[in-house]
């Protein structure tokens, strides 16, 4: 098979509106919770996101396209255009009808469907609804924009497999190159769900946090006090191209998207498995596929959401992944920074672990006080600050509701 090479990389995020604001947030380790502006939330039992932040739409769209796209879809919009010319890609010299978009998004335009419902509850009773309301709300909207903006005609769709959705895409996009049936593919994902329904949903589950009293470090993955997730919102990109056309066109290469598999728990809709079978399971077909050795892996960049039945069922898995060579390698929950983007982490999380092996860090879980005496404290989870170190191999997991895994294998380009 074909390998694939990263080429450009996106992003916009609770803690940087660009690549290098992202990285500078990731290695500072800047927590980017804040109380929520979107709207009023101190009638919610939670009233803090990671929100994205002195974010001007206007730099990008002019009004009228701004009013027809859902924030979801802007952020999307706007990372994929860093990574378009961070690739130095030029339209004119690609065989378009071989360059494709895969997207990730778990739920869309969540804030459109809200408003347009209030509007129509709250006026006199006539439907009149936005003629742009569906295409601003359905979560392959934005593969299709992208797709319209740089006339790329190959392969685009949406996956939607909840927080795994766009590390979906990305592994579908590898494979697809791999196969030989597409040169170049944007894959990414974004989400914009701090809304009134997004907070009031996620409370009703349970899921997030509500350390409104200190929401600055409220997102603590393995901390023994942990009490949820953070929403998060915004987008990450990546430009994924075959080795031979990244080469032939003299790309800059950032890493090797190596391998990636994708399974489910089969067991309950929220939970985890207690066991972290299917967490288990699928790190070890992501190596498989990859065709690496577990001791060949340098760093674990985790789904770690901050959850007390998440966190200990993943770390459980890696153990059993990893054997001895688990206290070799460098654990992190970067979401601990960015709080949880749903269906668009695994985008920014691949870019973070790109990141890593670029500039040869981990980043830090920030927000940890006290121990959890059910995970390992042997094991290095890289609290609070960053860590130097050789970087060569990234296992990178995102889990969803519904029991959908995904893990990928991100390793250091070698000729």
């Amino acid at each position: 098979m074909r390998r694939v090479v990263v080429t450009g990389i996106g992003a916009i995020t609770p803690i940087g509106n660009t690549v290098p604001q992202y990285l500078e947030g990731l290695q500072k380790g800047i927590s980017g919770a804040n109380i929520i502006t979107h709207f009023d939330a101190s009638r919610f039992k939670t009233q803090f996101a990671c929100e994205v932040k002195n974010f001007d739409v206007n730099e990008f769209f002019d009004r009228r396209e701004a009013r027809r796209n859902d924030p979801f879809a802007i952020f999307g919009l706007v990372a994929a255009a860093e990574a378009f010319a961070d690739s130095g890609l030029d339209t004119g010299k690609l065989n378009l009808d071989r360059c494709g978009v895969i997207w990730g998004a778990g739920i869309g335009g969540l804030g459109t469907l809200e408003k347009e419902i209030e509007d129509y509850i709250t006026g006199d009773g006539t439907p009149r609804y936005n003629p742009f309301m569906i295409p601003k709300m359905i979560p392959d909207i934005v593969a299709g924009n992208i797709s319209i903006k740089y006339g790329f005609r190959g392969i685009n769709y949406a996956t939607v497999s909840a927080c795994a959705s766009s590390s979906h895409a990305i592994i579908n996009a590898t494979d697809h190159i791999r196969l030989g049936k597409s040169d170049v593919i944007i894959a990414g994902g974004s989400e914009a769900v701090v809304t009134k329904v997004g907070i009031g949903g996620f409370n009703g589950t349970k899921a997030l946090s509500t350390r409104n009293d200190d929401y600055k470090t409220a997102s603590r993955p393995f901390d023994k006090d942990r009490d949820g997730f953070v929403l998060g919102e915004g987008s990450g990109v990546l430009i994924l191209e075959d080795l031979e056309h990244a080469k032939k066109r003299g790309a800059k290469i950032y890493a090797e998207i190596a391998g990636g598999a994708g399974t489910a728990d089969a067991y309950h809709i929220t939970a985890p498995h207690p066991e972290g079978r299917g967490a288990t399971n699928v790190m070890k077909l992501a190596l498989i596929d990859a065709k690496m050795n577990p001791e060949q892996i340098d760093y674990v960049n985790v789904h770690g959401t901050s959850t007390p039945l998440g966190d200990r069922a993943e770390v459980s898995a890696i153990q059993k992944v990893f054997g001895d060579h688990a206290y070799k390698l460098n654990i992190s929950a970067t979401k601990s920074m960015t709080g949880h983007l749903l269906g668009g982490a695994g985008a920014i999380e691949t870019v973070a672990s790109v990141l890593a092996i670029q500039h040869q860090f981990v980043p830090p879980t920030i927000n940890h006080f006290t121990d959890d005496p059910e995970i390992d404290n042997k094991l290095n989870l890289t609290f609070n600050v960053m860590q130097e170190r050789k970087v060569n191999a990234v296992l990178n997991n995102t889990f969803g509701f519904g029991g959908h895994n995904t893990s990928m294998v991100v390793k250091k380009f070698e000729d």
